[in-house]
């Protein structure tokens, strides 16, 4: 499928609705661009994860202090 999209003033572009609808894109996701040897460029998404997203991903049987870890976190 090819659509086409202008580039703007200031290099901005918009990602046609069928991208942002299929690829569940929201404001503040990124657009990865990349080009590869022969000079073909691919264009991925992928979610902006913050901290608070991956809290508690992981476990430990020790015992750890929360707000230590966010503390250090930020130094």
């Amino acid at each position: 499928m090819i659509i086409e999209t202008k580039v703007y003033e200031g290099n901005q572009t918009t990602i046609p609705s069928e991208f942002r609808k299929k690829h569940n894109i929201k404001p503040n996701d990124i657009v990865e661009w990349n080009e590869d040897a022969n000079g073909n460029i691919t264009v991925s998404f992928r979610k902006k994860v913050t901290l608070n997203d991956i809290m508690g991903i992981g476990k430990t049987k020790e015992r750890t202090n929360a707000v230590k870890l966010k503390k250090d976190l930020y130094r």
